[in-house]
């Protein structure tokens, strides 16, 4: 079975407690103190592997841990840091908090590696106390705590082009025939149950990525079948191919089987619904032309050609009119030149979950009488954040919120409209 969720656990490693120990050596009664520092705790990494496909080896171990950082030792010695933790995630993967739903990040892209979780530092030894008026210190720093999240992945496939349709239409066919990839087929409902991958690469036109999702249902949208768990391979799609059985021949309507699918898009995310699409017409060769499906690629022609919909009648099984189809997605693709859509990040495990304690200052600058936010922290936060997004903007705001800004800046009088300065940015200031 092709998994493309999981949840699991994660923790950053403890940072080592600083050592407490003094100087004892023969001759050197009243040695100072020579306690060591802690070792940093290991970070947890998460990591694209171009050879992963699905996430199943995280749907067997749930919890994942980094090492702990080792505590200070006598004669001023250092623990040993903890080990990092890598986690190897197939491309496309979105990673977000559990309990928020919130995205973490979305590897794929130029995201090749992302740092989720900073192992606590070391604490100081008690050597780093001593001073003229306390020369024997007798305590040290305790290691910095580590960070845990709950995450839910999510793989959401890569692809230019999406295929569409209701089971036993012909979508593995069609994309054995048009690509490299080879699924498994068989004329019966619901063969395909992984999302299959191909590149489209033949000569005249740009090669593409096309991804055949499995047959969708009536109802899909709200779970039914195996719906929730390909819908969202379709998000990151430019194009839509969908294909239609026009012969009829099981007894269904084309038309009618184009709605289904469409209205179970829209209801799941109506940006789906609203890309670009063809409609490929396969098993011409079973419409006979004295039959009764005589009129039935005439009829998907009047029904969706004048929405604006281009309709190829197609045989897969023989290739049969797979060329014009083929250019015209390519030119579609090139017409919408927007890439792969990357989900922004809306969790922030760094200050969400306390772990930075990294200093920040909110002052008035007496000669613009501007309020005024610096520091490391509020640097690292704007380095993390797009405020020309509505979410990061909102986060933001959030983040001038939880950490107290807020009430700082209102004891040091501010009102509407006056003027906020966050590093070499400027605000103004709404209650």
């Amino acid at each position: 079975m092709f998994n493309d969720r999981a949840k699991i656990y994660v923790r950053s490693g403890k940072g080592g407690d600083g050592h407490v120990s003094f100087r004892r050596e023969k001759y050197v009664p009243n040695g100072g103190p020579d306690g060591g520092d802690g070792g940093d705790g290991g970070s947890v990494y998460l990591e694209i592997d171009e050879g992963m496909n699905t996430l199943s080896d995280y749907r067997h171990v749930r919890k994942y841990k980094a090492q702990d950082g080792e505590d200070g030792g006598k004669k001023k010695c250092r623990g040993k840091n903890g080990a990092d933790l890598i986690l190897k995630m197939p491309e496309g993967t979105v990673v977000k908090e559990a309990t928020t739903g919130k995205v973490i990040t979305d590897l794929s892209g130029e995201n090749r590696r992302f740092l989720l979780l900073k192992g606590g530092r070391g604490g100081n030894g008690n050597q780093h106390y001593a001073t003229s008026t306390m020369q024997a210190p007798k305590y040290a720093q305790p290691g910095g705590e580590a960070g845990e999240l709950e995450l839910l992945l999510e793989l959401k496939l890569l692809a230019d082009v999406g295929l569409v349709g209701l089971p036993n239409v012909g979508k593995s066919t069609f994309l054995t025939r048009v690509s490299n990839a080879r699924p498994e087929i068989a004329d019966y409902h619901f063969t395909t149950i992984n999302p299959h991958l191909g590149v489209v690469d033949v000569e005249g036109i740009e090669p593409f990525v096309i991804a055949d999702i499995p047959g969708l249902i009536e109802g899909a949208s709200e779970g039914a079948g195996l719906g929730h768990e390909f819908l969202r391979h379709i998000e990151r799609t430019r194009v839509l191919i969908h294909i239609l059985d026009a012969s009829g021949i099981e007894g269904r309507d084309p038309i009618e089987d184009f709605y289904t699918i469409n209205n179970e898009l829209e209801k799941y995310n109506a940006d789906i619904s609203k890309k670009k699409m063809v409609i490929a017409a396969n098993k011409t060769d079973c419409i006979m032309p004295d039959g009764e499906n005589a009129d039935a690629l005439q009829r998907i022609k009047d029904e969706f050609e004048p929405k604006g919909i281009k309709v190829f009648p197609i045989c897969a099984l023989s290739s049969e009119g797979l060329m014009p189809l083929l250019g015209e997605v390519s030119k579609l693709l090139e017409e919408n030149e927007e890439k792969a859509v990357v989900f922004e990040q809306e969790f922030f495990p760094e200050f969400m979950l306390g772990n930075s304690d990294e200093p920040f200052s909110v002052s008035i600058d007496e000669e613009t009488g501007e309020f005024v936010i610096d520091g490391p922290r509020i640097e690292k936060m704007l380095g993390y954040t797009n405020l020309d997004s509505e979410k990061g903007f909102v986060f933001f705001q959030n983040f001038l919120k939880d950490n107290l800004i807020i009430d700082e800046l209102k004891g040091l009088g501010i009102k509407e409209g006056d003027i906020v300065r966050v590093c070499d940015m400027t605000f103004e200031y709404y209650n």
